[in-house]
């Protein structure tokens, strides 16, 4: 049995040119950045490289490059280190009601432990921000704004150059976890016009456990490790050398692949909408219908557990997933669907397919062999399903 794997967007292997690049790191040049003899100057030497590789890929400036554990560590970096910095200014922040959880849990621990008042702004039901909303929350006392570029769990890409642009104009910072964009679609952080944008080495098909935070230059952060002077006394701790290395080659792997690698991901994703809505039922595709992530396709099947569908899909050897996976064992409704208006049944059928550039046509047949049946036997004793059908026939 052949073995289908889409879900990229929680996790993905590491790509042989990256780990090959990583290697050495963990023996011969194992030095310390931070050393003054020559193995630890080796070492600062391979890591300011990998800094402007990774600002290459942003059109950012190397010295505007820091280096985290995650994209979960860039996002409360960015959240807690910019909103605490500017207390003067006042206590105020906006997210949008699709943002990842450590965008959300940050905004929370701001109002909890420091008396910021949090605006979770609504989305409409594709999952977008209005800029004109934004507009209307915003007041004197806001000094951060963070929205999504793109969420993981329903597609849609948000228009974050003229959210950005609101903000700017009133002197406000803006931040976008821009995790599942960067490397998957072309990202400037000059056209966007952002402060800070956080990205993670998995997305990039690099290592778990490295991320970096993009912030403009002369921007204040307020640390949340502390410890050493390391990033420029921005973020504390040894750095880690191999993760890093391997970023800094995901990185440079995915400038030099992005412009095939969009149209090639959403061809696959297209046909495997196409698939889904024609022969499923009551089959919803969820997110923005064209402004979205081109290797990604998320459903939710009225009538069905989403967590039901993926272990039989998983008997199959295919890899799906309901919604984010920091939030899949939680057994809760997902909260984007919910912001997106589905009701809580409806939302609890969610499945999401992301696609890298190894899979291909087959791959998705093979879902389609499958997931029509396991939807239809999953509704053949669902009491959701058969009520639905009951009030669709007037019985």
């Amino acid at each position: 049995m052949k073995r289908v794997y889409l879900d990229h967007a929680a996790a993905t292997p590491v790509r042989r040119e990256v780990l090959e690049a990583m290697l050495p790191y963990f023996t011969e040049g194992f030095g310390n950045p931070s050393a003054v003899y020559d193995l630890g100057a080796q070492a600062k030497e391979a890591l300011e490289e990998q800094r402007a590789k990774v600002a290459r890929l942003i059109h950012a400036h190397a010295e505007e490059i820091i280096f985290t554990s995650s994209g979960a560590e860039a996002n409360n970096l960015a959240i807690k280190g910019a909103a605490l910095a500017h207390l003067k200014k006042g206590r105020h922040v906006v997210v949008s009601a699709v943002e990842h959880h450590s965008v959300l849990n940050a905004a929370r621990y701001l109002e909890k432990f420091h008396d910021f008042e949090v605006t979770f702004l609504p989305v409409d039901r594709h999952g977008v921000v209005d800029p004109e909303r934004l507009q209307k929350v915003i007041n004197p006392a806001t000094v951060l704004v963070s929205i999504i570029h793109a969420s993981n769990e329903i597609g849609t890409i948000q228009p974050l150059a003229e959210l950005a642009r609101r903000c700017r104009e009133q002197g406000i910072i803006f931040h976008t976890d821009a995790v599942a964009t960067v490397g998957q679609i072309p990202v400037d952080v000059q056209e966007l016009g952002v402060d800070l944008l956080s990205l993670s080495g998995p997305a990039l098909e690099g290592p778990k456990g490295v991320g970096a935070l993009y912030f403009r230059r002369r921007l204040r952060l307020v640390p949340q490790i502390h410890g050493g002077i390391q990033e420029n006394g921005r973020r504390a701790g040894t750095e880690n050398m191999p993760g890093i290395v391997g970023l800094g080659r995901a990185a440079e792997l995915a400038e030099i692949e992005l412009p095939e690698k969009g149209p090639y991901l959403a061809q696959l994703r297209d046909q495997l909408k196409a698939g889904v809505m024609e022969r499923i039922p009551y089959a919803i595709y969820t997110g923005h219908p064209e402004r979205r992530l081109p290797g990604h396709a998320s459903f939710c099947m009225e009538g069905i557990e989403g967590e039901a569908l993926i272990f039989m899909l998983n008997a199959k050897g295919i890899y799906a997933n309901t919604g984010s996976a920091c939030a899949s064992k939680a057994l809760k409704v997902s909260p984007v669907l919910c912001a997106i208006g589905l009701p809580p049944e409806v939302a609890q059928g969610s499945i999401v397919f992301t696609f890298n550039q190894d899979d291909g046509q087959e791959d998705v047949a093979q879902v389609m062999d499958h997931l029509p049946q396991a939807v239809e036997r999953l509704r053949s004793f669902s009491p959701v399903w058969r009520k639905k059908m009951a009030a669709v026939s007037g019985g």
